[in-house]
């Protein structure tokens, strides 16, 4: 069976990598609770924060022959032992809430940025199904998963059902007991047209421990 996904270690060079790494954490605190909707869009113009000179890295490589307009980026910061994020595919989220079509990206990427205990990322052509936890699909056997390692990158088809379990590798159900290391990856989504409503970084307040 082909792999749902393809996998990159040590994606980045190590300089750039290890600036993200203090970058993001210098970021601590700041929209935690919203971490999943706080986006930003970058059209391949001049870097100016890090993570947008990892997206000008890692373009030759995931969108060289492909028409590509720009990525959508965000942080994905949780901790294991409550995950917050359900299975789902990555889609033109304002326009579907507006009643339009389901426009999807079309790459999805995560990059690692540490290893934590579980939080394996799960890939799956089966559709999330709304009676299960996280919205899990009712077909669990053909899962691939992904587990978190520093600097390792992970692509799929931007169509593509996805999501994170929890600190035993399950599929979450409730918070588990006691703390975990927070799980952080850079989530970037290739897109060939720039989706609904979302702003450049430079436009926003946000993540300003980020610049360069």
């Amino acid at each position: 069976m082909r792999t749902l996904v393809q996998l990159t270690e040590a994606a980045l060079p190590a300089p750039l990598f290890h600036r993200l790494l203090r970058r993001v954490s210098a970021v601590g605190q700041e929209r935690l609770r919203t971490t999943y909707q706080t986006t930003f869009w970058y059209d391949f113009g001049p870097p100016t924060n890090v993570v947008e000179q990892v997206v000008h890295t890692l373009r030759p490589t995931l969108a060289a022959r492909r028409r590509i307009a720009g990525v959508e980026w965000w942080l994905s910061r949780m901790s294991p032992n409550d995950v917050r994020v359900d299975f789902h595919q990555d889609l033109d989220e304002r326009l579907a809430r507006a009643g339009g079509p389901r426009v999807h990206p079309r790459i999805s990427s995560v990059l690692f940025l540490n290893r934590v205990r579980g939080g394996a990322l799960a890939v799956t052509r089966e559709l999330p199904c709304d009676d299960n936890p996280s919205l899990a699909p009712s077909r669990l056997d053909n899962l691939t998963l992904v587990a978190p390692r520093p600097n390792r990158l992970v692509v799929f088809d931007g169509t593509l059902t996805h999501g994170v379990l929890d600190a035993n590798n399950d599929i979450p159900d409730g918070r588990l007991p006691g703390t975990a290391r927070e799980r952080r990856t850079l989530v970037m989504n290739w897109w060939t047209a720039r989706p609904t409503d979302v702003p450049t970084w430079a436009s926003t307040r946000h993540y300003r421990a980020l610049a360069i």
